[in-house]
């Protein structure tokens, strides 16, 4: 954005007597080149900057792709219901026969009735192949876990939501602070031919000894004084438009050659009560006060018995020399079975485990409880502090509009000789203290109403 700032000092105009007409153009100049400053660019609506904010803020996408790997671990819980599928093959070689000791005296009565007989089983070489299935029928720890995954999904979804919340606030600020930096700019203007009216009119006065030099040089301080609250009002301008670009994701400088839309935006009329399900913080810490409930259930889960149907087709081989596709010696084997699995023990303190839950199930519970009453008491704080600053903006307005009449009507007496230059400078400071508690009120007053829709929930009014 281009800045091309006139410096307003008269230093360099010390003996140069401005004729009366310099005086009509130089205030609509001014305001002409605050126009083109503030004006000249494209326009960037409010909802705008916050949704370019919340698309292109690298973290807000990297709280995206948490969000992702969430789902797909929620996804890969779900998959352990489909049917499991495996292939198996083995080829083994026996070097030494596994030995059993039968009792041959059961079978042949012609041996001692406690007869045995060691009897080797199986051939040198040996393999097997087939295809295993099991297809879960029952099996509460994945159900459990599925639920739990999909809590844990929903909390890590609320933590975005407050990453993005509080990016919008941060951004609304922003962009209000450029607002009233615009407005300053152009106030500011007034001021510096303001105040050069009034250091002209006692220039003159100076020239024809009929003033201290002391009255002039506050005339001068007054004048330089407001050129520089310009001259800043420009800088901070651009520094806040730098700043809002960064929140928004646009770190481009040439960027910054844009203004913001003229919509006001109110307080409610009413007061609003806290919507805890609005602000993320709080929902979060809802999700999160659920979450012990569903491992206490995923706990003992651990312990119901798991039913599934298993199911196996292949072939075995038996040589006792090394021949893979030898005729005679392959045997076809299947089986489908229920496969019923009750533990017992699995090696964890289950009643520990289970207080430990219950504990940080208070914790969150507190938490919440706690984080409530911190937002009903901001919300309370910046309801009073906004009518506290409506009161004092209403008293600066009308103070500084009478200020500025007092201005003109001194500066006229002070031309015709009928008041005193230590008056007129003493106004003109005056005035620009009223101006700088002003626009400290209006960016208070904003800042407490922003306050104010964030603690109760209704921030999203900004973009919605």
């Amino acid at each position: 954005m281009k800045t091309n700032i006139i410096h307003m000092s008269p230093k360099n105009n010390m003996d140069f007597q401005y004729p009366g007409w310099t005086r009509f153009i130089l205030i609509p100049f001014l305001f002409s080149l605050s126009l083109n400053l503030v004006q000249a660019q494209a326009i960037l609506p409010m909802k705008e900057a916050i949704r370019r904010g919340l698309e292109n803020r690298k973290s807000i996408k990297s709280g995206k792709m948490d969000i992702q790997l969430r789902k797909l671990q929620t996804e890969a819980l779900v998959r352990k219901y489909w049917p499991q599928v495996a292939f198996e093959y083995l080829y083994q070689f026996n070097p030494i026969l596994a030995t059993s000791i039968l009792p041959i005296g059961a079978f042949n009565p012609s041996y001692p009735a406690n007869a045995t007989e060691a009897v080797k089983f199986g051939t040198k070489w040996s393999q097997n192949a087939g295809i295993t299935v099991i297809q879960p029928l029952l099996d509460l720890t994945i159900n459990r876990q599925i639920r739990e995954f999909t809590l844990q999904e929903k909390i890590s979804q609320a933590g975005e939501e407050q990453t993005e919340y509080q990016l919008a606030y941060d951004i609304a600020q922003a962009y209000e602070n450029i607002r009233i930096q615009e407005s300053q700019l152009t106030l500011s203007v007034a001021d510096s031919n303001r105040t050069w009216i009034s250091y002209r009119l006692q220039k003159d006065k100076f020239d024809n000894h009929r003033l201290l030099k002391s009255d002039l040089n506050t005339a001068l301080i007054n004048h330089n004084n407001a050129v520089q609250k310009w001259k800043d009002a420009v800088s901070q301008l651009i520094e806040n438009k730098v700043f809002i670009l960064y929140l928004t994701g646009q770190n481009n400088p040439e960027k910054v050659d844009f203004t913001l839309d003229s919509g006001f935006y109110s307080f409610p009329d009413k007061e609003s009560s806290v919507q805890p399900d609005s602000i993320p913080e709080i929902h979060s810490l809802i999700l999160q006060e659920k979450l012990p409930g569903l491992q206490i259930k995923s706990e003992r889960a651990k312990f119901i018995p798991q039913i599934s149907l298993k199911g196996f087709l292949g072939a075995n081989q038996f040589t006792n020399s090394f021949n893979p596709v030898q005729a005679g010696t392959w045997f076809g084997n299947s089986y489908i079975g229920l496969d019923i699995k009750i533990p017992f023990l699995n090696g964890d303190d289950k009643p520990r485990l289970i207080q430990q839950y219950h504990i940080q199930e208070d914790q969150y519970k507190t938490q919440k409880e706690d984080k409530m009453e911190g937002y009903r008491k901001d919300a309370l704080t910046a309801k009073i502090r906004m009518d506290r600053i409506r009161e004092q903006i209403k008293t600066n307005e009308e103070n500084i509009k009478l200020s500025q009449e007092t201005i003109q009507i001194i500066q006229l007496r002070v031309k015709e000789g009928q008041e005193t230059a230590s008056t007129l400078n003493t106004q003109e400071a005056s005035l620009q203290d009223l101006e700088a508690n002003y626009e400290i009120a209006r960016k208070q007053y904003w800042t407490y109403w922003l306050d104010y829709l964030k603690a109760t929930g209704k921030l999203s009014l900004l973009w919605n």
